[in-house]
């Protein structure tokens, strides 16, 4: 399967809406907007990181898109995130992705954040070089309580 990444088309922003609203992916997720199925607050959210620093792209398999991809936040502390339609999970989709992600955006270090029970999303993190700096507990909307939540670096 072949991975690519390109900028963010309005066209790409139903797909992602659509995945953003999958059960078991918000479950997974966990740390997610309060209310996913609202679109204008979804649409609100995007036109404000288009228009950011924001490094954001869709993640392309095989000419599909299939999820999405970012680096954003402040100089020094910014951190990467992405998304990928749970009927891609586990085909290394989301690792080929941060990998092309990281190859573009060259600052570090980068930061990373992730649910301590989602051992997927932790590994394409550490399979990407992130290293597990801190351990601390996060309200998750998708679950709504709080959760134990992991952070990682990456250094170079």
């Amino acid at each position: 399967m072949r991975i690519d990444l390109r900028h963010v088309h309005d066209s790409d922003l139903p797909v992602f809406y659509r995945q953003l609203n999958d059960p078991e992916a918000l479950r997974m997720a966990a740390f997610t907007p309060k209310d996913p199925a609202d679109r204008d607050a979804f649409d609100a959210h995007w036109s404000r990181i288009r228009a950011s620093s924001a490094e954001l792209r869709t993640i392309l398999a095989d000419g599909d898109v299939v999820g999405s991809t970012a680096v954003y936040g402040e100089p020094g502390e910014r951190e990467v995130t992405y998304w990928v339609d749970r009927a891609y999970w586990g085909k290394g989709i989301a690792t080929a992705a941060l990998r092309a992600l990281l190859a573009e955006v060259r600052e570090r270090p980068l930061y990373a954040r992730a649910a301590a029970d989602n051992a997927g999303s932790l590994r394409v993190l550490e399979k990407c070089g992130f290293k597990v700096t801190a351990r601390t507990v996060g309200y998750a909307h998708a679950r709504g309580e709080e959760i134990d939540e992991v952070v990682l670096r990456l250094e170079t």
